[in-house]
């Protein structure tokens, strides 16, 4: 039997709500989306201060996840792309590690770069040929193997672990032990090696307002807190009260949880910590993602965004971001301890360097024990009526996000036979 069309209300303007309701939308489906702050796409928004672009957190996109490639427009984000590798600094030097299939011209320079060994630059093409045919969970026979150990499989050596994917898959990951599946592994890096890594003109948050763009006037609700969920109902903090026929909850696993009266699964989100500078010029020119690969201190990564994106920064101004390793801290002891050490790197002109922001990020991913392959064939349906999505249903990526919010979309289309 033909059911009538439901009216659906989305928790959460994230990226994973978004998708939701622009797959709904398309399909003719009325909805509406409550956020509880102030604006759209969760933890991928940008802000204007002072004429910089600052993305919450330091954020890159990669145009080589599939999900991305399906949902978004490239050309309206306008992508501005990094070089296809990293400078490592290592023994008090910068060293160049290239995607040599789109820089062949730094075959030598990545060749030689103590960053490695020979053997190590070739064993990189074969992670590069498994991950883009999605061949390396099944080399290692267990999609839940630590990353760690799909690098021993593949035989790197230790300083090839230590000085590029340590720092390297730190940064993507957020967690120093790289206990990240080898299943999300693939996904990422396939998806570094399929596309480019970049960044939107207007900043990362444009993501966000490229998937709202479509939306009917008023389907987002701003400021809209919900308080408890009762079937297909909420009651806002506000104390109003909203009934549909469908609900989706497109937030964090732990609001999720709070949400439907259940206890959030005890492992903690993991959380980044990124430091903004003002400068008069780069301190490195180049499109480059600067990475500690000494082993020590308290820097991660660097990046001159401002290189890369010029529009992040007003003329004649540098913008660089510092992600830490340390997470714990008075706030000014955190900035007076990453000058000391990028003078190391940099020289005096650090103390020149205007800090603008610091984003400590408390749930910038979720936690890796809720991530599993089994997830992603669980259906987004847990009640008649109520569905959820979110990073955490899926890879705990952006693309995981986009893919969720698609998944939770289609499932609705399908109970009500509008498919």
């Amino acid at each position: 039997m033909k059911h009538s069309i439901p009216h659906v209300l989305i928790i959460g303007a994230g990226l994973a709500g978004l998708a939701c309701a622009r797959r709904l939308t398309q399909s003719g489906l009325t909805c509406t989306v409550l956020e509880a702050s102030d604006g759209i796409g969760g933890r991928v928004r940008t802000d204007r201060v002072e004429g910089f672009q600052l993305d919450r957190g330091f954020q890159i996109f990669l145009t080589g996840y599939p999900e991305a490639r399906k949902t978004l427009n490239y050309a309206t984000l306008d992508l501005m792309p990094f070089h296809p590798g990293a400078l490592i600094r290592y023994a008090g030097r910068f060293h160049l590690m290239s995607d040599l299939f789109r820089r062949p011209q730094d075959l030598v320079q990545t060749l030689v770069s103590p960053i490695g060994s020979l053997a190590d630059k070739l064993r990189l093409l074969r992670v590069r040929r498994d991950a883009l045919h999605q061949r390396l969970c099944s080399e290692m026979g267990d999609p839940a193997r630590p990353t760690h150990e799909v690098l021993q499989a593949y035989q790197f050596s230790d300083a090839m672990v230590t000085r590029f994917f340590q720092p390297f898959l730190s940064g993507v990951f957020l967690e120093t032990e790289l206990t990240t599946p080898c299943w999300i592994f693939e996904l990422v890096w396939g998806a570094f090696c399929r596309g480019a890594t970049a960044l939107p003109r207007n900043g990362m948050g444009a993501i966000a307002q490229h998937l709202a763009a479509p939306l009917p006037p008023g389907t987002i609700r701003l400021n809209q807190a919900v308080q408890h969920i009762q079937g297909s109902s909420v009651r806002l903090e506000s104390g109003e009260q909203l009934t549909s026929d469908v609900l989706v909850v497109a937030t964090d696993h732990a609001t999720a949880a709070r949400l439907r009266g259940e206890q959030a699964a005890s492992p903690s989100a993991r959380g980044s910590m990124t430091l903004y500078f003002d400068a008069p010029a780069a301190p490195q020119r180049g499109l480059w993602l600067i990475l500690n690969g000494e082993g020590n201190g308290l820097v991660r990564t660097v990046c001159v965004l401002s290189e890369a994106a010029p529009s992040y920064a007003p003329t004649g101004r540098a913008l660089i971001s510092v992600t830490t390793t340390e997470q714990i801290g008075a706030h000014d002891d955190i900035v007076q301890a990453v000058r000391l050490f990028l003078q190391s790197w940099f020289g005096s002109q650090v103390d020149g360097w205007r800090h603008l922001r610091t984003d400590h990020i408390h749930c910038a991913l979720p936690p890796i024990d809720l991530l599993s392959p089994g997830n992603r064939t669980a259906s987004p349906r847990v009640a008649a009526g109520l569905y959820l999505c979110g990073d955490y249903r899926e890879s705990g990526t952006l693309d995981g996000a986009l893919l969720s919010g698609r998944k939770a979309a289609e499932a609705v289309l399908s109970d009500y036979d509008l498919s």
